[in-house]
């Protein structure tokens, strides 16, 4: 796929996540959050999840003909295919039912197993991430890059708590009293897209957690990559993508941020 080939699809991606992030807005004004099903412990979903699901899966369907899917909500589930869609619909589904206004829609497209474009769209504020392989990272198609800022004491720190892995429950929190106290501070916002997006724009130095699914990270990882940033998993490997744990940063910081990680939750530090 060349760049003309994946430039036309990251406009047509970037309409579309607009359109149906407008509708799950618009959506949110008459929402009855009764209106929900539980997944499992502490994961809902509800008609906007599933509904802006399919309306992804049948535009994305018509943009790449023949390509797979790997999405959230299992409406399409094909894998073996060249090309494949990785969808998260709604993630922030938990603030978006309580009515917090953080929540995006992501959307990102593999060659094989090489990302090669994410689109995370934030209706709320209008913002909308965008990335195709070697392109750089843009917001509301103006360059972007993650922040100058080369020391973890001056970095402020996104992560995601844990909602239903609790086995390292007792290591994540002592990580995170050290991010508390060598850091400028420590952020939750509630969804790892935009957490990923923050990053890539420099409002964020630095992005960790556990427990996520390859749709959470999918978008905002190649964000990250193009916005001149690091991402790893939290040995410092590769296996982010479907091993459910993720550390994504400025590139500057990356040694103090991974290291901290490292030991609190594997207890061996770099030599």
């Amino acid at each position: 796929m060349n760049i003309s080939q994946l430039e036309a699809i990251e406009t047509a991606v970037v309409d579309l996540s607009r359109s149906i992030g407008q509708w799950m807005k618009e959506e949110r004004l008459g929402f009855d959050p009764s209106a929900i099903e539980r997944k499992s412990f502490n994961s809902f979903v509800s008609y906007v999840d599933t509904e802006a699901e399919v309306r992804f899966v049948d535009a994305l369907r018509e943009i790449v003909p023949d390509s797979g899917f790997i999405t959230e909500e299992g409406t399409a589930d094909h894998r073996n295919e060249r090309f494949r869609w990785v969808i998260d619909p709604l993630d922030g589904t938990t603030n978006y039912i309580q009515g917090i206004p953080v929540y995006c829609t992501s959307v990102a497209l593999m060659d094989r197993d090489e990302l090669v474009l994410g689109v995370v769209y934030e209706p709320n504020l209008d913002e909308c991430f965008h990335a195709f392989r070697g392109s750089g990272c843009k917001l509301n198609g103006l360059p972007c890059q993650v922040s100058g800022t080369g020391q973890l004491l001056k970095g402020l720190i996104a992560t995601g708590f844990p909602y239903h892995d609790f086995e390292r429950q007792t290591e994540y929190f002592q990580i995170l009293r050290t991010f508390t106290e060598q850091s400028r501070g420590l952020r939750r916002l509630g969804s790892a897209a935009i957490d990923l997006a923050y990053v890539a724009c420099g409002r964020f130095e630095g992005f960790y957690e556990y427990g996520l699914n390859p749709w959470d990270v999918a978008a905002g990882s190649l964000l990250v990559r193009e916005a001149n940033g690091s991402v790893t998993d939290f040995k410092g490997g590769k296996n982010y993508f479907f091993g459910a744990e993720i550390i994504a940063d400025n590139g500057l910081i990356s040694n103090e941020f991974q290291q901290i990680i490292e030991e609190g939750f594997h207890g061996r530090s770099k030599p």
